[in-house]
């Protein structure tokens, strides 16, 4: 599933990566004169590097016409890509093989890049340079083995260096579906690791070259075969060779099959002896090799002081992290969850785009007992005509459900779990048992996915209250996890008259990249879209009414980021409750605004007295907004009361 702009810029380019290696290995075995060894070298880098693959083999190694692969690939640079290509064909596939691995075993990063190393440098030194290398060199397979230790030390360590930053730093990132396996990001990172490594290893392969340590580009071609050239038509491909004086030999002196003529590309390569001033020495190789153990060194240690190289793939769970979220090498593996994005692909329901949520939950009655169903699950929700978040909610709808009882009812509330992590239900400003209060891990153990819960108590007070989870709060609650919970009074005369009632659920919603984050009071985190009732205006409810009526209003702070001062045109409102409690006659007081905490409910009547479209809204003007956009007039955290005369 596409879920961020990446994922199709990297589903282009491995379609294109398999037309690259299409291409490169029809056209290596069909018509490009050299080894099997190479060959495979470049199918697989094309493999990993895609077009930039095709790149290479094109102006490196593809032969442009008949009988001139020789001349074609003399050049020392062009002979340095082919001495890279079998490094990194080797040392790559040795790494790849090793991070899927460790990332499914659940190692942690720190691990994980040793353990590549290793890998890499044993696939590149046992498989691709001594075995392949003795094949066509002779010499004992041992021999070939401590021949090719140091050169592939240098080459691997270079390589290393470039491609473990690179992986350390964008798996661990702020898109961390790359640390698995099964997702396109995790084969995007490990190309773009292989093509930096590839370019850090490029310099120091050319200097082996040089120095007859490696071997670059050659040339294959049956003993039969005749060049077509004018001046070479009449030459056997043995004397040709020799002449050019790229005598196919090894460091042990030892000349290929005779059914295949070998002949190196350059003048460099283990042609004739090089003169002492230019030879490798022992130095040269040391300081060779000390110097790219640093760069190693250095490539390590660099995504220590970034990201948190204690977790694994499994620690972080393919966590997106929101633009801007600081991520530090500290951040715990938990907290990355909690603040990550809601994985679109758990999506089990969709609501209509004009959906509403705070429905009324009809009870069952069972042995006189209240019982209500809430089933906690991950949806799509619309907040406003084009936009959608992916959102936790109670019964397909944010807020949940509204649960309305009486003072002194039995009621039962039975909670399945639907979500991929666990919760509880908290019933927030009861007085009831202790262990039906919801805090996981404190006063019960969390429901986890797929389990169920029953809350059961009798309800003792009156007035405006609330549900919502209380395990991982911050992110379950910002996600939708609230609904209203509206106790009337046992004794009629209790009520707080008036001829209409609305209710006022206020949340933020942090949606960017196309995804949706819990919206938290933090760099990244914080909100770009605010509702009312699950709906930003113009989506919000428009409330009818007459002149001479009176409305009450039930402000709930099902909010987590924000106090919110609430406002309504059109003259004060008596405040009547608070946090549940009715206030006396006497306590009553006038205001045009309230500030909505977290967690806070103001019951307030409002009476029409002139006709027209008045608003209730908060006061902060930024909260008006849609993505900082005003529509029609505002946005957000607004709704219209339109009084007719």
């Amino acid at each position: 599933m596409f879920i961020q702009p990446v994922d199709y810029l990297l589903f282009a380019w491995f379609i294109l990566a398999a037309l690259s290696t299409a291409y490169v290995s029809w056209d290596q075995f069909r018509n490009n004169p050299e080894p099997a060894v190479m060959k495979w070298g470049f199918i697989l880098v094309t493999l990993y590097l895609g077009a930039l693959g095709l790149l290479l083999y094109v102006l490196a190694d593809k032969e442009p016409r008949p009988n001139t692969h020789e001349e074609f690939v003399k050049p020392l640079w062009k002979q340095g890509i082919g001495s890279t290509i079998h490094c990194v064909a080797g040392d790559a596939t040795g790494i790849i093989v090793a991070a899927a691995i460790t990332a499914m075993l659940g190692l942690p990063m720190w691990l994980d890049i040793i353990i590549e190393y290793v890998a890499g440098f044993a696939v590149g030194l046992f498989v691709f340079q001594a075995l392949f290398m003795k094949n066509m060199m002779g010499g004992t397979y041992w021999q070939n083995v401590r021949n090719s230790f140091m050169p592939e030390f240098i080459s691997m360590n270079a390589m290393m260096a470039g491609m473990a930053p690179v992986m350390a730093i964008l798996m661990m990132g702020r898109d961390m579906r790359a640390m698995w396996p099964g997702e396109m990001l995790f084969w995007g990172v490990m190309a773009l690791g292989i093509g930096v490594g590839f370019a850090t290893a490029y310099p120091f392969n050319v200097w082996l070259v040089a120095k007859q340590l490696k071997h670059g580009l050659m040339t294959a071609r049956n003993s039969g075969q005749k060049d077509l050239t004018d001046s070479e038509s009449a030459e056997h491909p043995r004397s040709r060779k020799t002449r050019m004086g790229h005598q196919t030999k090894a460091h042990h002196e030892q000349h290929t099959p005779h059914q295949e003529q070998m002949s190196h590309g350059d003048d460099h390569q283990h042609g004739e002896k090089l003169p002492p001033a230019v030879a490798p020495t022992r130095t040269q190789l040391a300081t060779m090799a000390g110097f790219t153990l640093i760069m190693l060194a250095g490539g390590y240690a660099y995504p220590f002081t970034l990201v948190n190289m204690h977790l694994s793939a499994h620690d972080v769970g393919r966590s997106i992290m929101a633009p801007g979220m600081i991520v530090a090498f500290d951040t715990p593996g938990d907290a990355m969850k909690d603040m990550a994005a809601v994985d679109p692909r758990g999506v089990k329901f969709t609501a209509a785009p004009d959906a509403r949520g705070a429905t009324v939950l009809e009870p069952r009655i069972e042995n006189g007992v209240k019982v209500f169903d809430l089933a906690a699950s991950v949806i799509q929700w619309t907040i406003l005509p084009g936009v959608t978040v992916e959102a936790y909610a109670y019964n397909n709808q944010v807020p949940g459900p509204t649960i309305r009882v009486t003072e002194g009812d039995r009621v039962r509330i039975n909670v399945k779990n639907d979500l991929p992590e666990s919760t509880t239900v908290h019933w927030h400003g009861l007085i009831l048992p202790n262990e039906m209060d919801g805090p996981a891990m404190i006063t019960q153990n969390p429901i986890e996915p797929g389990q169920s819960f029953s809350y059961e108590y009798t309800v003792g007070q009156r007035g405006t209250y609330f549900y919502h989870t209380h395990d991982h709060v911050d992110r379950q609650q910002a996600l939708g996890l609230y609904g209203a919970l509206i106790i009337g009074p046992k004794n009629p005369a209790d009520l707080i008259p008036a001829d209409i009632e609305y209710l006022v659920q206020l949340q933020e919603w942090t949606k960017r990249d196309w995804l949706t984050f819990p919206a938290m009071p933090m760099e990244g985190a914080l909100p770009n879209y605010f509702t009312i009732n699950g709906k930003s205006y113009p989506a919000t409810e428009t409330v009818h009414m007459k002149v001479g009526q009176t409305l009450k209003v039930r402000f709930i702070g099902s909010n987590t980021t924000a106090i919110h001062p609430m406002h309504i045109h059109g003259g004060p409102f008596e405040v009547a409750a608070v946090d549940g409690e009715t206030l006396a006659t006497s306590a009553r007081y006038l205001a045009d605004t309230v500030n909505i905490a977290p967690g806070q409910r103001y019951d307030v009547l409002w009476k029409a007295r002139k006709p027209g479209k008045w608003l209730i809204h908060c006061h902060i003007s930024h909260h008006t907004t849609n993505n900082n956009v005003e529509i029609q007039g505002g946005g957000g955290l607004m709704l219209v009361i339109d009084v007719a005369a």
